[in-house]
């Protein structure tokens, strides 16, 4: 119990010392008009509540990332929590809240075009075809979740495949009307129930007779049940993506920087909601392992089981009742959906940025949806478990393409760009040691110390890349032509 409130000590103290000190670092500027208020249309640029911006925001980046991540992840023992707090402080909150200042800035642009700014025109279309990608991946994803475990509850009637064309016209639907018609109405409430539910598990585990297993006093050695083949490094930094570290985050950011009132409530929106994610995830975690007894009982449980679904089905029952078990319904089914349509929202905001087709107009946002809505169905037809390994490991090659992004831009101005440069180098390194070390069909299945070899290899050469531009742009021969 003490470690779990250290943690969250640690997470909200984070929130308030170091969010200022990189809100500082960027330096905001509250007399400086938003997109919402320079680009208004209608559709996208629309201002909103700061409250709903928030809820939005972490529902947006959260789903059922936080939940079903940290109870895979601490599945490797107690590291996860230490990466649940400082990953979240010092990468993931930084990552969301940087990556939004740069779209604030830039008049709500995509992420691709943020990141083609500073590392070039190979890497914008790099960054274009990996974001779309990843986003028509989340869409697809989170289609086959929701549309199984309503299989389950209703009557055998209404399928799966039912339920998969019902969810995708709902996705047609929030991807093109207006944000403030659907999005802005419903999922505030969405992200209402997903934070309540972590309170109410927080309260049953220091009000109530719940012992929690972290195994700290002995070591830090991972508890995860094929350790031979899963190390804890790479392997655990990028099953707990969301919680921590998630490039799908810097997809999202954007559309709700076009939301956004003034640049003064970036921080509290943004590096909060990566906050408040941290917080679900570090509870659910510690949930996991109070729930079931230990590291190993977790293993066996989820090994006699369907999954982490079960798990959190049981957990909010069996500690919320039935008011809980309401909830866990809700939020298992909602929360996938919440995230998926956001995803084919962002790839549609993307694609039109790459084409330069205006969208306030509805044929031109179907224009631009429809061949996105097509690749998702598609990937549908691929088995699940494949779909969600590359998009775990496309999500952090994403996650490193935007921190060094956002390292340069602040180079670029002056500013104080370690605290991008630590977390861009520490996830080159992850990416390129997990895809290395995965075994296979996911990934190469090379022995452990080639891969960590060939990560600090990566990085050695980003770090050479960037002493580079570093040198040419103190020295007055680069020359950068964007301005914002």
């Amino acid at each position: 119990m003490t470690i779990l409130l250290i943690s969250l000590a640690l997470l909200v103290g984070g929130y308030c010392i170091y969010g200022l000190l990189v809100e500082k670092v960027f330096g905001i500027d509250p007399k400086r008009l938003t997109p919402a208020r320079s680009r208004t249309d209608g559709v996208d640029y629309v201002e909103l509540p700061t409250w709903k911006v928030f809820l939005i925001q972490f529902l947006n980046i959260a789903g059922l990332g936080p939940i079903f991540g940290a109870i895979m992840g601490v599945m490797f023992g107690p590291m996860a929590f230490i990466w649940i707090v400082f990953g979240s402080i010092f990468g993931g909150a930084v990552h969301d809240f940087i990556s939004a200042m740069m779209s604030l800035r830039s008049g709500g642009d995509s992420l691709p075009e943020l990141v083609g700014r500073e590392l070039g025109p190979v890497v914008k279309q790099a960054m274009r075809f990996i974001s779309i990608v990843l986003l028509v991946l989340v869409g697809a994803v989170f289609v086959l979740t929701p549309a199984g475990l309503l299989d389950n509850m209703t009557p055998a009637l209404l399928s799966t495949n039912f339920w998969i064309v019902v969810i995708f016209l709902y996705y047609i639907l929030a991807t093109l009307l207006p944000i403030d018609k659907l999005i802005g109405r419903f999922y505030p409430i969405f992200g209402f129930v997903l934070l309540f539910m972590a309170v109410g598990l927080l309260g049953v585990m220091l009000f109530g007779d719940v012992a929690i297993p972290d195994g700290f006093s002995y070591g830090l050695y991972s508890r995860h049940s094929a350790a031979d083949t899963h190390p804890i490094f790479p392997m655990m930094f990028v099953s707990i993506a969301c919680g921590a570290v998630s490039g799908f985050h810097a997809t999202q950011s954007p559309m709700m920087a076009r939301c956004l009132k003034n640049e003064k409530l970036a921080r509290p929106v943004f590096y909060g909601a990566m906050i408040a994610e941290g917080l679900v995830a570090l509870i659910w975690a510690a949930a996991a392992i109070a729930f079931t007894g230990g590291y190993g009982e977790l293993s066996e449980y989820m090994a006699a089981h369907n999954g982490a679904g079960d798990l959190v089905a049981d957990i909010s029952v069996g500690w919320l009742g039935t008011f809980g078990g309401v909830l866990a319904i809700l939020g298992v089914v909602a929360a996938p959906i919440t995230t998926g349509d956001t995803a084919l929202r962002s790839a549609r905001l993307i694609a039109a940025d790459v084409l330069h087709i205006d969208q306030s107009k509805l044929m031109r946002r179907l224009m631009v949806s429809l061949p996105l809505f097509a690749i998702a169905f598609g990937l549908m037809c691929i088995d699940f478990n494949i779909l969600w390994r590359y998009f775990a490991w496309t999500n952090q090659l994403l996650a490193a393409f935007t921190l060094w992004a956002a390292t340069v831009y602040l180079a670029r101005h002056r500013r104080l760009y370690i605290v991008t440069l630590i977390p861009a180098l520490f996830m080159t390194m992850v990416v390129v040691s997990y895809i290395l070390v995965a075994p296979s069909p996911e990934g190469f299945g090379l022995p452990e110390p080639t891969a960590l070899y060939a990560g600090a290899a990566a990085d050695g050469i980003c770090l050479l890349l960037f002493a580079r531009y570093e040198v040419l742009r103190r020295s007055g021969r680069l020359i950068h032509e964007v301005s914002y």
